[in-house]
């Protein structure tokens, strides 16, 4: 079985680079980058590997949603100079990269998805939860940071609410670190509370009348921006991508 170890860059990277913030110190962050991957081809043991790197345009996601990651801190302009050299480092350790047009999340889990439905193997390396939402048995989660396994069963637990209502969840209740809104009012204990009973999104907005008036009017005043949530949260899994798998095999 091809076992497909698909690194979230940026994810990686910045949080290494976060540990040891010293700007001009390239050769410190290439070590403790190549360090890390050659420790997950060691622990994996994958068959390929690639890097996953976000890119420069507009995502359709801030084209829907201008506040879409509103705030969030840019990269630091040193780190993100140093790129094109630690791409070419880690190219010469057989981790090559794939660049995404703007973000990589949709290129990741398109990868995962055709990897694991043609009976191959993804592990993401992330601490990005939202990869929790590809269920599919044969793609897993790598936290590197705490070196443990995110799993689909942890966030159900998390949330109190079933893995395929998750998307639905977060249309609900928003998402604060990616400034994506949910329905104003309704939190994560209200959105758990309402999927319980009534299982699905389209289900409480066929249900308002059996809904207490204060929060069903907070459900109707928010329907738009729950149906735009639920767009934001979700992954694309079948964009093209101008990759071979092949490209990615490791050497035996």
């Amino acid at each position: 079985m091809n076992t497909f170890l698909i690194i979230d860059g940026l994810n990686l990277v910045r949080r290494i680079h976060a540990a040891q913030p010293n700007e001009n110190d390239i050769n410190g962050l290439d070590t403790r980058v190549g360090s890390a991957c050659k420790k997950l081809l060691k622990h994996h043991q994958p068959t390929h590997v690639a890097v996953v790197w976000d890119g420069d345009a507009l995502s359709w996601r801030k084209s829907l949603y201008d506040d879409y990651k509103k705030g969030r801190k840019p990269m630091p302009e040193a780190l993100a100079a140093t790129l094109p050299a630690l791409k070419n480092y880690l190219s010469e350790l057989n981790v090559n990269s794939i660049n995404a047009e703007s973000e990589a999340d949709d290129v990741i889990a398109t990868l995962a998805t055709k990897l694991a439905q043609n009976q191959g193997k993804a592990i993401i390396v992330s601490t990005d939860k939202g990869f929790t939402q590809l269920t599919h048995p044969n793609i897993e989660r790598w936290d590197h940071f705490n070196q443990d396994y995110i799993t689909v069963k942890q966030r159900e637990e998390k949330l109190g609410v079933e893995r395929s209502q998750f998307i639905d969840y977060l249309a609900l209740a928003g998402d604060s670190g990616n400034k994506i809104p949910g329905v104003p009012g309704i939190g994560p204990k209200s959105a758990t509370e309402l999927l319980k009973i009534f299982r699905s999104l389209t289900n409480i907005y066929g249900s308002i009348d059996k809904i207490g008036a204060k929060q069903a009017k907070k459900l109707e005043d928010g329907k738009q921006m729950a149906r735009m949530s639920y767009k934001l949260v979700q992954l694309q899994t079948d964009i093209p991508l101008n990759a071979n798998l092949s490209q990615f095999r490791l050497p035996h």
